[in-house]
This record gives structure tokens, C-alpha cells and sequence, in this order.
């Protein structure tokens, strides 16, 4: 059974009042992103907890069903490829786990962003259209909207004017930059307050896009 308790965590001081969930990309881990904390250049009067949780071990079909730590199954890298609702719903449930056991801790919801990098990025904005209680904000780094035919009837409206940040390299040939702009495309008609910001960069991110979310991170929680 994988543990909701399955996380790295780094905190920028000694009394964080607040949370970043931080989803990494298919077959990483939670370290992936750990040493990005201080690339943000977030003051020191903003205590921050950013919690890294490892992804569960399972099969991935693209990569020959070889197992790794994926949040879902992928069976393809274009859009109208095939989605695995069954194993993004099961990772909806999961890092809604984790974000409860939070509150729960002493941290309201207002104070807590949810984001994540490539397949990280898909479940935390997933997530964070559905999550029944208010969020600070939700970013999505090269990454994608899944399941958006489904989107319509199970998004809340408790959250539809939270800040949205994504990013997208334009030389990404993994997740393709298109989709990234597709997913701002939709989330902008449908009146979110999404932010969409690109980079002359591959399937990764760099220090400017660093700076650029940690100003992003700072406007929300400050």
C-alpha cells in the first residue's frame, strides 16, 4: 500500500504557515525538485513547507510496461492518445488525501498550493479544478489539462477564481508545447485566473522560470 506519508519535505523556515505540494514527472521521485526551493528566491518572512510526495510504483504502458513511479498509466504523448481515468482518479484521491492531512495539521486551505512538473503537473491541475475547498493556487509546469471532456461537470466553483500558474518549454518535444498552450487556451475561455508563461527551453526548467514562480508564489501566499 503506498503511503500518503510518502514525502520529502523542505521548509524555508522554522514556522511554515503554509503548504506547496509538489508533484514530479513520470519515473522521478520526490527528490527530483527538492533543490529547487532555493531557486525561487522566496523571502524569509514567508515560511513555506514544500512537500515533495513519491508517486506509486506501477507499469507504464509507453515505456513497454516497464514499471516506475507514475502517478497514472500513459498509453501516449499526443492528444487525442488514450487517458487512464481509472489511475488519475486513483492519484486524485491520493494527493486529495495528502492535502486533507494537511489542513488537518493547522494549515487552512487558503494557504496551500498544489503543483507539479510534466505528469505531476496534469494530476495538480486535475486536482485542483475539483478539490471542494478553497486553494492559494495551483501550478502546472510542462504540462497538460487530462480528462478535460469530464472537467465541465466535476469542477468547483469554490475555486474556479484561484490563481493558475503554467509554463511550458518551447523546444519540448516530450510533452509537446502545443498542449501546454492548449490547456491555457481552455482554462482562459472558461474565465480562470491563469497565468501562461514560456521559456526557451526543453522538457525541464530553468532558473528564469524559477524566479518567475517564485514571484508567482510570493503575490499568492503574501
Amino acid at each position: 500500500m503506498h503511503s500518503i506519508d510518502d514525502y520529502v519535505e523542505v521548509n524555508t523556515n522554522q514556522s511554515p504557515d503554509s503548504s506547496v505540494i509538489w508533484l514530479h514527472g513520470l519515473g522521478a521521485d520526490g527528490h527530483d525538485f527538492e533543490g529547487i526551493v532555493p531557486e525561487l528566491e522566496l523571502p524569509q518572512n514567508l515560511g513555506v513547507r514544500f512537500i515533495f510526495p513519491h508517486a506509486p510504483i506501477q507499469p507504464v504502458s509507453v515505456n513497454g510496461g516497464y514499471p516506475m513511479r507514475a502517478w497514472f498509466d500513459i498509453f501516449g504523448l499526443h492528444e487525442t492518445a488514450r487517458q487512464d481515468e481509472p489511475g488519475i482518479r486513483k492519484s486524485l484521491e491520493l494527493v486529495g488525501d495528502l492535502i486533507d492531512s494537511i489542513i488537518e495539521k493547522g494549515v487552512p486551505s487558503e494557504r496551500i498550493i498544489v503543483g507539479g512538473f510534466s505528469q505531476g503537473g496534469a494530476i495538480a491541475l486535475h486536482l485542483g479544478l475539483r478539490y471542494p475547498k478553497k486553494l492559494a493556487g495551483v501550478i502546472g509546469l510542462s504540462t497538460y489539462l487530462p480528462l478535460t471532456d469530464q472537467m465541465m461537470g466535476e469542477r468547483q466553483t469554490i475555486n474556479a477564481a484561484t490563481p493558475i500558474f503554467l509554463a511550458h518549454g518551447k523546444q519540448d518535444t516530450l510533452v509537446p508545447y502545443t498542449i501546454g498552450q492548449s490547456a491555457y487556451d481552455k482554462l482562459a475561455s472558461l474565465g480562470y485566473s491563469v497565468s501562461w508563461h514560456d521559456y526557451e527551453i526543453a522538457h525541464t526548467v530553468n532558473k528564469e522560470e524559477a524566479q518567475d514562480l517564485g514571484k508567482w508564489i510570493q503575490k499568492v501566499l503574501l
